[in-house]
């Protein structure tokens, strides 16, 4: 998940103190959806970015429109598995 570097607005704090929450938040809706849809949970991470990697400036409604997004990375199986057993 990621979003744009406007601070969240004082009404939604509670829930989301800042947009890093909020990023989260995005991710793990996606994943819950992805899961609702038959996709197995343990095979899934969600993730949030925060601001921290645009992908558009955020000087202008456009720029911060594209950067509140969602992006899905798919990973082979065989190399996830690789990369866990070498790290083990």
């Amino acid at each position: 998940g990621h979003t744009d570097n406007v601070p969240i607005a004082k009404a939604l704090q509670d829930k989301f103190p800042t947009n890093w929450e909020l990023s989260v938040a995005r991710a793990t809706t996606v994943v819950r959806f992805l899961q609702d849809a038959g996709v197995p949970p343990e095979r899934m991470v969600a993730s949030g970015r925060g601001e921290y990697d645009p992908i558009d400036t955020n000087l202008t409604s456009q720029g911060r429109q594209n950067n509140r997004r969602i992006e899905i990375m798919l990973i082979d199986k065989g190399l996830s598995d690789e990369i866990e057993k070498s790290i083990k």
